[in-house]
């Protein structure tokens, strides 16, 4: 890698006559880098050209050293400028397409990338801007790699093929039944007997799963910080599948006034006039549950004799932006987990996965009677982030739970993720600081996804009662009335 920095640092006063007596304090400073300065009346103006250590950390640590020579004169320093800063260095693929970051030009010929950037002040390297544009850059090419390519996935185990009682779907038939109706974008209202279904897949979970392993529950908020999705990787992995939340600037009726005149003069809601009353977003709803159980243990120390901690929550709905993809109650906007979240040893986690997936083999074989499948999964994404490294990683990853969808025909490819086991190591555990006596922590988590449950029961087993198992009938045997409507 190549640095080279143009700058100045802004003085309290012309310095000109300080030149000779400036020269010889600077001999006496170390550095791994070629130097040139000058002043010219009331700046000092340097390059620093290095191809080991980064420029922009050079001049900091000259900085605190010419501060106490001029201070020695009473001159003091202000604040360093960026005049050009040029970096050059080698990355391991040829970029595919062109590579744009804020705040720099970027060049790129072959291998060879030349990064140029000009007019920034001192916050631009004391935040470290400069090392995070490089390793952008870097993680950008890496991604034209592997994007759009499908994500691992390894069969280790499926069910016997079995003979299901129809091959309608059940989104279709419940809104024709009226047990389920769509209100917004990708999220429904259900009715008693959809309800009552969704409810007995909750009963199952816990008392087949949760709580028999030892899961005690948490209730947590739907909003989360863009700080907890800043170190879980949210933010930056998916912002646009985020739902953000916007508080209102004022809670004053007067400042809302005009607002409420367009409101009822338009019959209609003046979206300009709405977003002056509203704050920059800080916070989203509920993408999934963990984070926020993460943030919550933030920063402590767990007992030994607490490990492995088992918790789990059932209190928040999840939203996530799906777009084009939505299909019935299986792909929406707004959806109904359970969350289980683990922490303890490696060892202790091996063997809470190994119970969890022997719950779940349990459930959908004896209890739901599905048609199913276990796969070893890694998504890229997750690769490319150090999570899980295929084929090779025995522990780290996810194992996805996958149902057959009768209704949509072709085996070989029609199935369904109803649920999943995730082992993440270290990830979360260091980025939000939580720690054990003694033990190196790990965590993970197991979503169930309500309304996929219901949805692979209901493709397989149809929406009567009587052609239901027997050991789901002791969860459910008879479903409520609809209420008439004229």
């Amino acid at each position: 890698m190549k640095f080279d920095l143009k700058c100045s640092v802004q003085l309290s006063r012309k310095a000109d006559e300080m030149e000779e007596e400036l020269e010889e304090f600077i001999k006496k400073i170390e550095m791994e880098a070629d130097f040139k300065w000058k002043i010219e009346g009331d700046k000092i103006l340097m390059e620093i050209v290095s191809d080991k250590k980064r420029s922009h950390e050079i001049i900091l640590q000259i900085y605190k050293k010419i501060a106490k020579f001029f201070g020695m004169h009473k001159i003091g320093l202000r604040q360093i400028y960026i005049d050009e800063y040029k970096i050059e260095f080698e990355v391991e693929k040829k970029p595919l397409e062109k590579i744009e970051i804020p705040f720099a030009e970027v060049e790129i010929n072959e291998r060879i990338v030349l990064i140029k950037i000009k007019d920034k002040g001192e916050e631009f390297i004391r935040q470290n801007y400069v090392d995070r544009i490089i390793r952008r850059i870097r993680e950008k090419i890496e991604k034209q790699y592997y994007e759009g390519k499908k994500e691992y996935w390894n069969l280790l185990w499926k069910s016997s093929e079995k003979k299901h009682v129809w091959n309608k779907d059940p989104s279709e038939e419940m809104q024709k039944r009226g047990w389920i109706k769509l209100i917004g974008k990708g999220k429904w209202f259900y009715f008693p007997p959809s309800a009552e279904i969704m409810r007995a897949m909750e009963k199952i979970a816990l008392n087949e799963v949760v709580l028999p392993l030892g899961f005690k529950e948490v209730i947590q908020p739907m909003h989360v910080s863009f700080e907890t999705w800043m170190k879980t990787g949210h933010l930056e992995g998916m912002p646009g599948e985020i739902y953000y939340i916007c508080e209102p600037k004022s809670r004053e009726i007067k400042e809302w006034e005009k607002f409420v005149d367009l409101l009822k003069i338009k019959r209609e809601v003046d979206e300009k006039e709405l977003l002056k009353n509203l704050k920059t977003p800080k916070a989203g709803i509920c993408y999934a549950q963990c984070p926020n159980i993460y943030t919550a243990l933030a920063g402590k120390t767990i007992a030994e004799d607490s490990l492995p901690i088992l918790l789990f929550d059932r209190s928040t709905p999840s939203d996530r932006y799906e777009a084009g993809g939505k299909h019935g109650i299986e792909r929406v906007d707004e959806f109904h987990r359970i969350e289980i979240v683990y922490i303890g040893t490696k060892e202790q986690l091996i063997n809470i996965k190994e119970k969890l997936i022997e719950k779940y083999r349990h459930v959908f074989e004896d209890i739901l009677d599905l048609e199913w499948r276990m796969a070893k999964v890694t998504p890229f994404y997750l690769q490319q982030a150090g999570i899980a490294g295929g084929e090779e990683d025995e522990v780290e990853g996810t194992v996805d739970f996958e149902a057959y969808l009768p209704y949509r025909g072709d085996r070989s490819k029609e199935w369904l993720e109803i649920q999943n086991i995730s082992i993440v190591g270290e990830k979360y555990i260091k980025a939000f600081n939580i720690k054990s006596q003694k033990s190196i922590l790990w965590s993970g988590c197991s979503g169930i996804g309500l309304e996929r449950w219901m949805v692979a029961f209901l493709a397989q087993k149809g929406v009567e009662p009587d052609k239901w198992p027997n050991e789901f009938k002791k969860y459910l045997n008879k479903l409520p009335e609809m209420p008439e409507f004229l």
